[in-house]
């Protein structure tokens, strides 16, 4: 067993959605808010590693979003009006309100 046989190899720069994946999770953690860089942050750190092209510019998209408007949403304090309901917003919206579902107030 080598040195080099402990490390698991860099993430291929061959891959055109690499950096798009890398820019995501740094945008969804960096946020501004405590609250939607935890929802948002780990809602990406879960998915981006499967998520297509599409998909990609989906959450990117996403990221353009007002704080207030997206946590509103994903806390459930408004419902997520259905010209803002992308796939991936609902999967997101779903995702942190399944979460919140497990904690008693």
């Amino acid at each position: 067993m080598t040195m080099q046989d402990n490390f698991s190899a860099p993430p291929s720069e061959d891959d055109p959605l690499a950096a798009r994946r890398r820019r995501l999770i740094f945008r969804a953690n960096h946020r501004g808010t405590f609250e939607t860089d935890i929802l948002i942050g780990g809602f990406v750190e879960a998915n981006v590693a499967t998520m297509t092209d599409a998909e990609l510019s989906d959450m990117e998209a996403i990221m353009e979003m007002p704080d207030p408007e997206l946590t509103d949403w994903l806390f459930g304090r408004l419902p997520l009006p259905e010209e803002k309901a992308t796939p991936m917003l609902r999967r997101m919206v779903d995702a942190s309100r399944a979460k919140g579902a497990g904690k008693t107030v």
